[in-house]
């Protein structure tokens, strides 16, 4: 059963009166295939035009929706192998940050992301995605593991940011995040990263200081959340939609102002309507990506991500 955002109303309202008209009809003899056919055509429009004009408050929604697809749907969709690996070796195993071996269309790669759950107990067993510090040491195991093995790495970031709890502190949160961002800009194989949900903070950065970042069409990757942003300058966290739009949070404005370098493209309504489409359209993109890399020595990897980064804002 599909969940309707705020803004989904009207098609929402569209597709009830569609499963009306085909429940009524059953063993029915009047033809209401004309009727079913327009008032389809009307929905399947107006979804378009939605998603066509989204703000960025809405674009912040979509990212957010319970149905879209994280990180092991991606796995089942989008890879053909995928070989977890656990634990930081230091003190357990987060499982809000996985991460493994993964064959992409016969490439072999080290794959890591977050992963928020899709029901109740799996939310509270990957803790809603908000990785801890050895969620975060477990990433630079893999990435020094896939640096040693001259594997491409992948990685999927979908998080409101790093985990804030005193227990993470205590662990040295901070300190496991920066250590994340340095693997990354240190690695010496190729790495492309996708935002394909929430990119929050210090906790999306650390998996995404690659030479190559990507994002869904309906993602967003931002500094601090909207609500946190507002409640800062307005004391009000009523004030989300006028911060998200402020903040440039979307796909859109960080291709614009060069944050990002590709937007791949959603399936009309989000990609937590077709998550299968979405995920083949992540995998495909990805394997350009990777090819287009794989040859470069490691010291023009490393010199593509330090220039990227360096160039932010320069204009």
């Amino acid at each position: 059963m599909t969940s309707y955002l705020d803004f989904e109303k009207p098609v929402a309202q569209l597709e009830e009166r569609i499963a009306q008209l085909r429940a009524s009809s059953e063993g029915d003899e009047v033809d209401i295939s004309a009727e079913l056919s327009r008032l389809e055509k009307k929905s399947a429009d107006l979804l378009k035009s939605t998603y066509a004009s989204l703000t960025p408050w809405q674009k912040t929604q979509v990212a957010r929706h319970p149905d879209r697809p994280h990180f092991r749907d991606f796995v089942d969709y989008a890879f053909d192998e995928f070989v977890p690996l656990g634990g930081d070796r230091y003190y357990a195993d987060d499982m809000a940050i996985m991460g493994g071996f993964a064959r992409l269309g016969g490439r072999r790669i080290m794959l890591i992301g977050h992963e928020k759950g899709n029901d109740t107990e799996s939310r509270i067993k990957h803790n809603f995605g908000m990785g801890k510090p050895e969620g975060y040491r477990k990433a630079i195991r893999l990435m020094e593991l896939a640096g040693r093995f001259g594997l491409p790495v992948v990685t999927l970031v979908d998080t409101s940011g790093a985990f804030p709890g005193v227990e993470a502190e205590e662990r040295g949160q901070a300190e496991a995040i920066a250590r994340s961002t340095e693997a990354c800009l240190a690695l010496p194989v190729p790495m492309v990263s996708v935002i394909v949900g929430e990119g929050g903070s210090g906790g999306a950065v650390a998996l995404a200081s690659a030479e190559r970042v990507l994002m869904l069409e309906h993602a967003v990757y931002s500094v601090i959340s909207p609500e946190g942003c507002a409640s800062i300058l307005w004391r009000t966290a009523d004030k989300a939609p006028d911060a998200a739009q402020a903040m440039k949070v979307t796909a859109q404005h960080l291709k614009r102002l060069g944050v990002i370098d590709k937007i791949i493209k959603e399936p009309v309504g989000g990609a937590h309507r077709q998550p299968e489409i979405a995920a083949k359209a992540l995998g495909k993109t990805l394997m350009q990506e990777i090819d287009s890399l794989r040859e470069l020595p490691s010291e023009a990897v490393r010199r593509m991500r330090e220039e990227r980064f360096l160039q932010i804002g320069a204009g």
